[in-house]
């Protein structure tokens, strides 16, 4: 059968994404809290603020529009600010796309592109063999409310709590960001370099003059092309079991 791979354990492997969307969404619960107050600072209402975090899962994205709709920007200055600071995803579905199995139907490609955000396409990337729609759509299930419902919060609490708090709930996300690469690092040396290079070469870009003017979402596609070009010329390497195939 030309798609029997998307058929074997689907429900076993939407599980999986679900299992694995569990700390991922705990995360943008929290994070997503600080949204909300940008939301309202922004005259949203909690239900705009819950519709805008539904169809646009990114932080960085979402901030530079309510930062731009305070301003009162026009249309084209928002979809503009917001193309630039969501630019990044655009590679990392180019890096899902030579992982998906040739067979695979093209609504489950657009649904899979629906929501890519940097924690689940890490989660998924990591997996052996072709991803699987199933396990996007299992970590999706429960990141996604959780992004929505969380900034809704944010958007109802205003600036209740304290600044410091706020602060502290915005960076709990990259906490848990640091567990998807780390494992990978600590098995492969070559991995293990490209971590500590981005590291010092984001940290440079963000103050090299010249460089350090470009927004972030462009100074990480620039980073990305060329670490990751140059790692794929230098280390290529050969994919190795397909999930979901036999």
């Amino acid at each position: 059968m030309k798609n029997s791979y998307l058929l074997r354990d689907k429900r076993t492997v939407f599980l999986q994404g679900m299992k694995d969307g569990i700390p991922i969404g705990l995360g943008y619960l929290a994070v997503s809290f600080s949204l909300g107050i940008a939301a309202k600072n922004a005259g949203l209402t909690p239900f705009q603020a819950f519709l805008s975090s539904l169809l646009c899962n990114a932080s960085a994205g979402e901030y530079a529009a309510f930062t731009t709709i305070a301003a009162k920007a026009t249309y084209v200055e928002l979809a503009v600010i917001t193309l630039i600071a969501n630019a990044r995803y655009l590679l990392m579905s180019c890096a899902m796309s030579q992982r998906m199995n040739p067979n695979m139907p093209f609504y489950h490609r657009l649904l899979m592109a629906y929501d890519i955000t940097d924690e689940l396409f890490g989660i998924a990337i990591v997996r052996p063999g072709y991803l699987h729609p199933f396990y996007t759509y299992g970590a999706v299930a429960v990141a996604l409310p959780c992004w929505s419902i969380g900034t809704a919060i944010g958007a109802i609490a205003g600036n209740l709590l304290p600044a410091r708090l706020v602060s502290a709930l915005s960076v709990a996300l990259y906490g848990m960001f640091l567990a998807v690469f780390i494992p990978p690092a600590k098995k492969d040396k070559v991995i293990g370099a490209l971590v500590v290079i981005c590291f010092a070469a984001s940290f440079c870009a963000a103050h090299l003059p010249g460089v350090s003017v470009l927004s972030e979402g462009t100074r990480t596609i620039l980073l990305t092309l060329i670490i990751a070009g140059a790692a794929a010329l230098l280390f290529p390497r050969t994919e190795k079991g397909e999930e979901g195939t036999k």
